[in-house]
């Protein structure tokens, strides 16, 4: 079953890179980042001082979480449900309180890692030995409608991090209305949004001077070689990102520094990049609070209020359906 399950992730990384590298211009999805070298770089990432978004997300929830718990189902037993879990990091300062507070809840983190659910559900038990864990290894909507079989309670959904941001606005609406469609009447959700702000201070946060960030970037050529038998040279592309301040968005891109040609193994296949070519790897959108408002309206939700950090750089908006 494992090995018939890895085939078929193998196959579906195959597809996509050859589509993307197929188009033009060339693509290659973000999700693929996140192997087990990918997740740590990404976790380095989120501690990084020029990666401002973790920063400000803490201290909103460091600061206003007994605001968050009054928002949210205080008086009654709710499903918390993490979409997109990581390693708990911002998560836990919710946690400790709502358990210091006796709110009666269980935390059921989503991811498609099972290491890091692994790791997050140890860390857990070490942390909080009475908090009640449900740990969910599925995609966002499939890991949602399974707890909904198995459970009515009222739903808190968290959505934090700036994930929204990785979408285009199209599928970001298309993502709140599907999600919307799977909570009932009362059930909340809180997001972690980015702030559209100074273009310098975004363009820092996705391309630090220590080189993490285009480490995390490079690890995608380093994976197609290792699952798909590419023969990329690493050294003959760069990171490069960009901002644009009109639609708030930051995209990276994979840079060739020369002619050259790639062959992959797995596709039997060569592509070739000219010299400057990019291939967009990922896109980081950045919102107005206006924008936040009109996202939730024609998603079917009501915005019930916004957390936002000393410095007006992130929010945290709790939606209510």
């Amino acid at each position: 079953m494992e090995t018939t399950t890895m085939n078929s992730f193998k196959e579906k990384f195959a597809t996509d890179v050859d589509q993307g590298l197929s188009s033009n211009p060339k693509t290659l999805p973000s999700r693929y980042f996140y192997d087990a070298r990918g997740d740590k770089l990404f976790q380095d990432i989120m501690r990084m001082p020029e990666y401002y978004l973790t920063d400000c997300e803490y201290e909103i929830l460091n600061l206003q979480k007994n605001d968050i718990l009054q928002a949210v189902q205080k008086d009654r037993k709710f499903n918390l449900v993490e979409l997109g879990a990581g390693d708990g990091y911002k998560t836990k300062l919710l946690l400790q309180h709502f358990l210091e507070q006796g709110v009666d809840f269980e935390y059921f983190p989503v991811d498609i890692s099972h290491d890091v659910l692994l790791e997050l559900e140890n860390s857990l038990k070490k942390q909080f030995p009475t908090l009640k864990v449900t740990p969910l290894n599925y995609e966002y909507f499939e890991a949602l409608e399974r707890l909904n079989d198995l459970d009515h309670s009222p739903k808190v959904i968290l959505f934090l991090g700036s994930n929204i941001g990785n979408f285009s606005p199209e599928r970001a609406h298309s993502f709140f209305a599907k999600l919307n469609h799977t909570m009932q009447a009362g059930d909340a959700l809180l997001s972690g949004i980015d702030l559209k702000k100074d273009p310098r201070t975004i363009l820092m946060a996705y391309n630090d001077p220590t080189g993490i960030t285009k480490a995390f970037n490079m690890n995608l050529l380093h994976r197609m070689n290792r699952e798909l038998g590419a023969n990329f040279v690493v050294e003959n592309f760069d990171h490069y990102p960009t901002y644009d301040r009109l639609t708030g968005e930051a995209r990276s891109y994979l840079m060739s520094t020369v002619d050259q040609e790639v062959y992959i193994a797995t596709l039997d296949k060569t592509f070739s990049f000219a010299h400057s070519e990019p291939v967009h790897t990922e896109i980081s959108r950045k919102y107005s609070l206006n924008e936040i408002n009109e996202l939730a309206s024609q998603a079917g939700f009501n915005v019930q209020k916004h957390f936002t950090d000393s410095k007006g750089y992130f929010v945290d908006t709790l939606w209510r359906k």
